[in-house]
């Protein structure tokens, strides 16, 4: 979902100023027609154009760039780029990511990098209520937004629910496959989430700099009967997802 562009920034070291620097900037954004990936023109100018100092501005933009509304690079070629919108996973509502991605205005990709029929495991066989020993299908994709890499996605689905699902052209959306072609679509899931930080491999995956914060997604996902019919691990973008979580009063026997 892109960012709100017309959400007031909450930290008010000035508040007339410093909103002022704020909107100011967005609607030069919005004027300028500026799409993700460009660049602003120099703090001077825009506080030029603002009528505020360059200290102030710098405080607004830090705001837009807490928000995920604008990105700051330093040194030699660096400066103020418009950022790319985030990817809202909405925890309340069950479906799968390509779905998330095409709500949001954005095609939505996926690049296969291995699909192998092989044992579970202990992990996924206690997830999917079967044998370490039985077979699995272990499908890893990174998933694109706009063409970008967004997510690295490592699932396991049960073989004997799923024969053949090895041989099934698996770019598109998985879980409509599981629908139409075996009847058995992930309803619900379990998700359980914390923040990592992404080591050389999956850096290089998702085209980001060693280090950067990532979301790490473990799910199990259950069909309508209530049998496990998935067991992932995922890594989201930290710079390009956001979650949503809608809440209310909790009460005794809720918990998965």
């Amino acid at each position: 979902m892109p960012v709100d562009r017309d959400r007031e920034p909450t930290r008010t070291a000035d508040p007339s100023l410093r909103g002022r620097a704020w909107r100011g900037v967005a609607d030069t954004i919005r004027a300028g027609g500026y799409r993700p990936g460009d660049r602003l023109p120099s703090e001077r100018e825009l506080a030029d154009r603002l009528g505020v100092s360059r200290s102030t501005l710098r405080l607004a933009l830090h705001d837009l760039e807490q928000s995920g509304f604008v990105v700051r690079r330093p040194g030699r070629g660096g400066g103020t780029f418009v950022a790319s919108p985030k990817v809202e996973r909405d925890l309340g509502a069950f479906g799968g990511l390509a779905d998330y991605i095409r709500r949001q205005g954005l095609e939505a990709g996926a690049r296969i990098l291995a699909v192998a029929l092989a044992p579970a495991g202990p992990r996924a066989a206690a997830a999917l209520g079967i044998g370490p020993a039985e077979l699995a299908v272990h499908v890893t994709r990174v998933r694109l937004a706009d063409g970008e890499p967004i997510a690295l996605e490592r699932s396991r689905f049960p073989a004997g629910l799923f024969p053949d699902l090895a041989e099934q052209a698996l770019g598109g959306s998985v879980y409509d496959l599981l629908r139409t072609r075996y009847g058995r679509a992930p309803e619900r899931a379990a998700e359980r989430i914390e923040p990592v930080a992404a080591d050389d491999e999956i850096a290089a995956l998702l085209e980001i700099p060693y280090g950067t914060p990532l979301l790490a997604v473990e799910r199990v996902a259950y069909d309508a009967s209530g049998t496990p019919v998935e067991h992932a691990d995922d890594l989201f973008r930290g710079d390009r997802t956001r979650v949503v979580v809608w809440t209310g009063h909790a009460s005794e026997g809720t918990t998965p």
